[in-house]
């Protein structure tokens, strides 16, 4: 036993001493690169290590801290050197898996928080927006000039993870993915060299970031198409609470509502999710237009939902108001520092219409599982109108960008699912919860489905993540991973592999 003590005392040892010299390496190379770094123990360091999901921490073996591109060049270069140390970009680090931090240990981290321009140029309408800008303040420089480009509410968020994967928001249904506004990017490949990328400019590498982004390099800026900002959108809410705790309820409103959807029904300016919780069932919505408008595109709808459903809650904002109701912070034009912080589990989908069998067995799970979970649980589950005939993300070729999700039928709604805690650790049992929720919708629709990185389940396989997340894209994917980083200097655990 103590030989079996001593030996495992050893192993830890020697690799504590490996981390240590990566760490020393690193720290080194960037230090005579002239790259800024956090420093262990500094409030820097702190901020920049804080991990949005609680669940997930993680320690860097270095963090640059780049105020500019050649910056960023350099630390991507000083990874290179260093034998077996991975680089990862970090934005807003709101991602749910941690994987601005690397979605593991050793990683070198590129916080790219200090870099946060927002300008725009008045003539042509392109916003140029550094990579470290958070949604709120993106928001709070354009709206100003009286203009936007179609992005998520989320006023921490950052703007370069948000667009890579999709960058889906409340605008969507009518303005389309925020990937869908991005005309150019500047990015750092992993040879060290900085490439523009766009529609003449490198265009496989502008697909590929458009989708999959983070697996190919650095973007360290962006150029967006903005649009004006309508003088009035209108928000809304319609309660459903027969939903929550009738199955049979839940199925035949939810069927008329995807059937209303596919027919066209919701038309191009309306944005509309529904919410369920513990304590409530809600379709939450934002017209785009004046509040008249809203209730006449409603009208068809709501007698199909059951008897008595009106919408409440009714009230016109501007642009930047609209933007403000759905944020639900206190704080819009976010920059650094910014510790949000949540301890949660969450999972996604992407389908078409339910068939009535899945449809049964959701709303069974729907309105019982819950009820076992006991107290100190918060869940959530929200389904975004994605698609339909009317919907500006299905209306963009499918193969104009690597984002897989552009068919209007197959492609209806866009699931997230949120199970956290308020205090404590997240129970160990407690993954089967939407793990099971999950699979009530899979187990019927064969191969129709996928999901969306930007909500990542970081218990998710490798192999199986970038089937869900990538669908028809993968090999042309596997294939640009295998030109543009074929040592994957840019990994995370669920990364995309390059072609053998």
């Amino acid at each position: 036993m103590r030989l079996m003590i001593a030996l495992s005392t050893a192993a830890t040892l020697a690799a504590a001493a490996v981390v240590n010299n990566k760490r020393a390496a690193i720290d080194d190379c960037l230090r005579d690169a002239g790259v800024p770094t956090s420093t262990p123990g500094t409030s820097d360091w702190t901020i920049d290590t804080h991990a949005f999901n609680q669940r997930l921490k993680y320690t860097p073996a270095a963090i640059a801290a780049p105020t500019t591109i050649e910056h960023v060049r350099r630390a991507v270069e000083c990874a290179a050197r260093v034998s077996d140390v991975k680089v990862s970009a970090k934005c807003g680090g709101h991602s749910y898996a941690s994987f601005g931090l690397g979605g593991e240990d050793g990683h070198l981290v590129v916080q790219l928080d200090r870099m946060d321009a927002v300008e725009l140029d008045k003539a042509t309408g392109i916003a140029t927006v550094e990579a470290g800008a958070r949604l709120g303040h993106v928001a709070t420089v354009l709206v100003k000039e009286g203009r936007d480009f179609s992005h998520g509410t989320c006023p921490g968020v950052g703007v370069s993870g948000h667009t890579l994967h999709g960058g889906f928001g409340f605008s969507s249904h009518t303005h389309g993915l925020a990937l869908d506004w991005a005309v150019g990017a500047t990015v750092v490949l992993a040879n060290g060299t900085i490439v523009e990328a766009s529609a003449t400019q490198n265009p496989s590498l502008f697909w590929a970031l458009r989708g999959a982004g983070s697996n190919f390099g650095i973007v360290v800026t962006w150029r967006f198409r903005t649009f004006p900002v309508p003088e009035t959108v209108t928000s809304f809410e319609v309660n459903l609470p027969a939903w929550r705790t009738n199955a049979t309820a839940l199925v035949k409103g939810f069927s008329e509502l995807q059937d209303w959807l596919l027919s066209g029904g919701m038309p191009k300016e309306m944005n509309m999710r529904l919410l369920g919780n513990g304590f409530q069932m809600q379709l939450q919505g934002l017209y785009h237009g004046n509040a008249a408008g809203m209730r006449a595109a409603l009208a068809p709808l709501l007698p199909r939902l059951g008897t008595g459903i009106n919408a409440t809650g009714v009230r016109e904002y501007d642009w930047m108001g609209g933007f403000k109701h759905y944020s639900y912070s206190n704080e819009i034009d976010v920059r650094r520092p910014h510790r949000q912080a949540e301890t949660f589990y969450a999972k996604s989908l992407v389908t078409g219409a339910l068939p009535e069998k899945v449809l049964e067995r959701v709303a069974e799970y729907w309105v019982t599982k819950p009820r076992s979970l006991g107290m100190g649980r918060s869940w959530y589950i929200l389904i975004d109108m994605y698609g339909g005939p009317n919907s500006a993300i299905t209306q963009v070729p499918k193969d104009e960008t690597s984002y897989a999700y552009r068919d209007p039928k197959k492609h209806l709604f866009l699931y997230q699912f949120n199970d956290g805690i308020f205090f404590g650790q997240y129970p160990a049992n407690g993954f089967e919860f939407l793990d099971g929720w999950v699979r009530t919708f899979t187990e019927g629709l064969g191969q129709d489905w996928g999901m969306y990185i930007n909500y990542a389940d970081p218990r998710l396989g490798r192999s199986e993540a970038q089937e869900v997340y990538y669908r028809e894209s993968l090999p042309r994917l596997r294939q640009l991973k295998k030109q543009f980083d074929p040592n994957e200097l840019f990994y995370y655990p669920q990364a995309i592999q390059p072609a053998a």
